[in-house]
């Protein structure tokens, strides 16, 4: 089928999708078209080009039942307007795109994941390639991001993953469904601030808001009029669908006087549980169900978000604030305004007792299948460190006239020219990567205890090789070395399940005993304790290259980031498919 075929055909189907409401959709096939333009964007008094989705922040909704094909055209239509002295990393801005749709299991077709130069060159200026996957054994909440440089600043968007037709919730059937998505604003380019806080190998410039579905909200200079405001009815129950899409910030975030009840997270089904506030890290999703009072109480109320702070750098101390009304109040001008009280910006102790309520359903229809035996176990260390000013007779920015740094195992990841999952389909990964990432730290210390005096990390593109289905472990040590920091490490192709976690040095003889092995609470992104380790567990059953990440954008900048290579297996069914014929290339 040829491309113009192909565009007319996706066309078709989109119009034909717009004669009915998009959550009462019944195709099984469901076409989108994407087409990445610079738009301009007015927030906080100040007007920026930014790339878009169709020319909207955030971008379109995708829509999808469990089970269905989607075909999403992406046409990169943005200008190539950029200076030759940006690395290629920031050229993308302009000339180069890549969509990962978070979350969403690309079984055996991995050419559709995402992330620039590891499953797939970037799509260039003028250039398309259609993204094409099946949704299988997912439903709640996802959401597709740019996965290239900073880009995800402002090309983002939700995804909605029903259940198959005649499936019901495992609660009852929400009036209304809301996506809420975080985000962070900057006044400034974003490409323009990571360029330089590489260069100078400093912390970059933090955002000047955060943002609820694009809007900063009432508590910012010259933004009242850009607030969210979610209009609801008395007795009802509202399924909001939460997102943090945020670049560099954990958030907290309530409903003033008004219990919210978790029920999913990164589209897994939860045991449900009441809380006045969740905290969500960049990368994760929550659905909560939000019950009306039984009668409109003649007040608003904001509902707020703001950070959960573990590191020593700058962040965004601010408060991103929408308005939930009910539509009997006819005006809210002259109603009380209550507002949330948030835990403190600091309150590991919440963030922990919140992290370890969410357990898997773990029901005969949405089982929690743990692999109960393990294969191949791993410990890699995560953290901050630093590198050698590269400038010749300058001092840099970062500690001690250094650059700041973060890796995996001590080995920062180098991004290689070519895409990862085509050198291991072609047989051509000489002097692209090396299969040699190490099973655990090749040098040992007190990973959460004083700092070693050298606190240079190591570089390379190095992967992991999986045989196909093998059940795996992995615990994920966080590192003081630059002191304790929460980082959210977000893979690729899998869920997993968070079978343990704890503070201070993992113990392999007496914490494996306290393993959650029956119901852990399965999802895709998971936050490592500041000063602390988390334990998870999935089975190798996707063959590919995937990618896992820090979802910390400077973080995963810095560097904290590796690849896995999962084997084919020996069965047709088992292997990677070949890449499809319009794969862009590097």
């Amino acid at each position: 089928m040829g491309a113009s075929t192909l565009h007319i055909l996706i066309a078709l189907f989109s119009f034909l999708a717009m004669l009915h409401l998009p959550l009462q959709a019944d195709a099984a096939t469901r076409p989108y078209e994407f087409n990445i333009t610079m738009q301009n964007v007015t927030r906080l008094c100040h007007t920026r080009s930014i790339v878009t989705v169709n020319g909207k922040f955030p971008g379109p909704q995708v829509v999808a039942r469990e089970g269905d094909r989607l075909l999403i055209n992406v046409t990169n239509l943005a200008p190539n307007n950029i200076t030759i002295h940006w690395y290629i990393n920031i050229f993308q801005i302009f000339s180069i795109v890549i969509l990962h749709r978070h979350g969403i299991r690309q079984l055996r077709s991995g050419w559709a994941d995402g992330p620039a130069y590891i499953t797939q060159c970037p799509i260039q200026t003028g250039q398309s390639y259609v993204y094409n996957f099946t949704v299988i054994g997912q439903r709640g909440t996802l959401w597709w991001h740019a996965h290239a440089s900073w880009l995800r600043s402002t090309v983002y968007g939700p995804i909605i993953i029903l259940p198959k037709k005649n499936v019901p919730y495992p609660f009852p059937e929400p009036y209304k469904q809301v996506p809420i998505i975080f985000g962070e604003w900057f006044n400034t380019d974003t490409e323009a601030i990571i360029s330089q806080a590489l260069q100078t190998g400093g912390g970059p410039n933090v955002s000047d808001a955060y943002t609820i579905n694009g809007l900063p909200g009432p508590l910012y200079n010259c933004s009242a009029k850009d607030t969210f405001k979610l209009k609801v009815k008395a007795g009802k129950t509202y399924l909001l669908r939460v997102i943090n899409a945020a670049l560099n910030d954990e958030l907290f975030f309530s409903i003033a006087n008004h219990t919210l009840t978790a029920a999913d997270v990164d589209a897994v089904y939860v045991k449900p549980f009441q809380t006045d506030t969740i905290l969500i890290a960049p990368g994760q999703t929550t659905n909560l169900l939000l019950h009306t009072k039984p009668t409109a109480p003649g007040a608003a109320f904001l509902m707020t978000a703001r950070p959960y702070v573990t590191g020593a750098g700058t962040f965004d101390n601010s408060t991103v604030a929408g308005i939930l009304e009910y539509e009997s109040n006819p005006s809210t001008k002259n109603l009380p305004l209550y507002k949330p009280t948030l835990p403190p910006l600091n309150d590991t102790a919440f963030a922990t007792n919140f992290t370890t309520r969410l357990r898997s359903l773990a029901t005969p229809q949405f089982p929690a299948n743990v692999p109960q035996s393990v294969d191949r176990r791993f410990l890699f260390t995560v953290g901050l460190g630093t590198k050698p000013c590269d400038q010749n007779n300058a001092s840099c920015q970062g500690p001690n006239g250094t650059k700041f740094a973060a890796s995996v195992s001590n080995i920062s990841f180098v991004q290689p020219a070519t895409a990862l999952l085509q050198a291991h389909f072609t047989g051509s990964s000489s002097g692209v990567y090396a299969a040699d990432f190490p099973y655990s730290p090749l040098r040992w210390f007190n990973y959460t205890g004083s700092p070693p005096n050298n606190t240079m990390v190591g570089n390379g593109t190095k992967l992991m090789v999986l045989p196909f289905n093998a059940s795996v472990e992995v615990v994920m040590q966080g590192t003081t070395i630059l002191g304790a920091e929460s980082h959210p490490l977000h893979l690729h192709g899998y869920n997993f399940f968070v079978v343990g976690q704890g503070f201070g040095n993992y113990d392999p003889v007496n914490d494996p005993k306290r393993f959650n092995l029956v119901d852990p609470v399965e999802r895709n992104t998971v936050g490592v304790p500041p000063g602390g380790w988390v334990a998870i567990r999935f089975l190798a059953d996707n063959p590919g290259v995937w990618f896992m990440h820090c979802h910390l954008e400077v973080h995963t900048s810095w560097g904290l980031k590796m690849a896995w290579l999962v084997l084919d297996g020996k069965l047709p069914n088992q292997k990677l498919l070949p890449p499809p014929s319009d794969l862009p290339k590097c």
